[in-house]
């Protein structure tokens, strides 16, 4: 059975749960709970022959022999049990609850849906298709927020794809939501090193992954995403559970790749470097960082940098405030050039988010030793944004419209580039900036543009209307949101702004 068959399958079934007013996002979780525990099940028998991390009596067995409102009873106690473990269990389990109303349809989901899988003897592939295809139908559900954690997959394929990460190398995510960029970068590695050792096999599979996640909730999904893809193990759980900002972890990595979460401010403001006082009463101190800022994008640029080894690299997906915000912003950009090998841009069209109004980019860079002359010599940026719409459901991006961004980033040497931008081809998307040019900008702004927006000159190119409506829509979003972070300066924000 194919991967799009699973998915199908489980969510056909959830549409019924839907009747009992089951949300998608508790479908996912309970489904979550189910498969860990079947799966375990799975590994405690031949040819596995694993020790079972679930203790006898609340393992799958004991699930599958009961029924009706003994079947309920069991399953509460099961969930509060495994609940109060330690390792992968307790990122799994914690604060589990079940969320059924009907015994005789969790009864269903256990026999008839999921117990006739051997989900072990899948490939990774499948299964871990299966489950990504059900965080993404949760995603598109826009009641649940649940979008606010899934980055489009295409952007992430190529993301990785340039990034390149080898065997051996650590790899995080600070700020994780389901996994999507540690998966992508596993996946990678396995395709382009098919002969790895048993050593780097099982460094691929305990040690190479970190990712942190601030709601427990999707803490859960991303663990058992990654388990389904063969990351982590009871001894090794690759998910933290905590507020990546709060605090330098000590470890160090040579790539990151995240999306922060966009939208409100961080209800911390973070004390960096230079000591300034702080309004807020929940404050942490940073030495770390450069600078003060509430902005919690601001504070994740400050993060990534922190957590990077020497020459490590970072791809951050980041919202327009931070490429032309002055103050804070302002100081966290020309210190960042300063430091770091800020080398590419790419800006990003709207439409590919399921979080409206989002205009976004994603920054790449290194960090390097300290050093007197600034580390940044050019900084190049590709211009998806110009001309170029997408929809969510309509005309979604896929992989081969980031395809010429890959091909001239050059990943084998990203030294050796050229521009499609010239005089003769004003039309390029592809142009350099040198260091120089980027200091002399007001603010040190990098919100850079070339390409004449032909909507503006030809009314005749205007795009369809459901996608003009839709960028209307964004624009107001965004502005809103710059509107609730000026109100959240000026003092207490109220409790909505409509």
């Amino acid at each position: 059975m194919n991967s799009a068959t699973i998915v199908q399958k489980l969510w056909n079934y959830c549409n019924v749960l839907r009747d009992d007013g089951m949300s998608y996002g508790d479908y996912v979780e309970q489904l979550t709970y189910l498969l860990f525990l079947k799966m375990a099940d799975e590994r405690a028998r031949p040819p596995y022959n694993q020790r079972s991390p679930v203790a006898a009596g609340y393992d799958w067995v004991s699930l599958i022999k009961r029924d009706g409102d003994e079947l309920f009873d069991h399953y509460r106690h099961t969930l509060e049990q495994l609940g109060n473990q330690k390792g992968m269990l307790a990122l799994i389990f914690n604060k589990s609850q079940n969320k059924f109303q009907d015994p005789a349809k969790l009864r269903r989901l256990i026999v008839d849906l999921i117990d006739k899988e051997n989900w072990s003897i899948m490939s990774a592939d499948v299964k871990g298709d299966a489950y990504e295809g059900l965080l993404e139908r949760n995603a598109q559900d826009t009641k649940s927020g649940a979008g606010q954690y899934f980055t489009p997959r295409p952007l992430i394929q190529a993301i990785v794809d340039v990034m390149a990460p080898k065997p051996g190398e650590n790899i995080s995510d600070p700020a994780c939501g389901t996994g999507g960029f540690l998966l992508a970068a596993h996946d990678y590695v396995v395709k382009h090193y098919p002969h790895m050792t048993r050593d780097q096999l099982k460094q691929l599979k305990e040690e190479s992954f970190k990712g942190w996640e601030l709601v427990q909730a999707t803490a859960r999904l991303c663990a058992m995403n990654m388990l389904l893809h063969g990351i982590g193990s009871q001894e090794f759980e690759p998910v933290v559970v905590s507020d990546s900002l709060a605090a330098d972890p000590g470890d160090r990595f040579d790539l990151i790749l995240t999306n922060p979460p966009f939208g409100k401010k961080s209800s911390t403001t973070i004390v960096g470097e230079e000591g300034k006082a702080s309004k807020e009463r929940d404050t942490v101190e940073r030495g770390d960082f450069w600078t003060t800022t509430s902005n919690k994008q601001l504070n994740f640029v400050q993060h990534v940098k922190t957590l990077l080894k020497q020459n490590g690299r970072a791809a951050l997906v980041l919202p327009d405030n931070v490429l032309f915000e002055g103050g804070a912003g302002e100081t966290i950009r020309r210190k960042l050039l300063q430091e770091c090998d800020v080398h590419t841009l790419l800006r990003l069209p709207t439409g590919l988010f399921y979080a409206q109004g989002v205009k976004a980019n994603v920054v790449f860079f290194e960090k390097k030793p300290a050093s007197e002359t600034p580390w940044t010599k050019k900084l190049w940026i590709y211009d998806l944004r110009t001309n170029v719409h997408f929809t969510l459901k309509t005309n979604p991006m896929k992989r081969e419209d980031l395809e010429e961004f890959v091909r001239l980033y050059n990943p084998q040497n990203r030294h050796e580039r050229t521009a499609t931008w010239t005089e003769q081809t004003p039309e390029g998307r592809w142009r350099c900036y040198d260091y120089e040019e980027l200091m002399a900008r007001d603010k040190a702004s990098l919100d850079i543009f070339w390409l004449r927006d032909e909507s503006l000159s030809d009314s005749d190119n205007l795009p369809p209307p459901n996608i003009l409506a839709q960028e209307i829509v964004d624009d107001l979003e965004a502005a809103l949101a710059q509107f609730r972070e000026i109100l959240s300066d000026i003092g207490d924000e109220p409790e909505t702004v409509n």
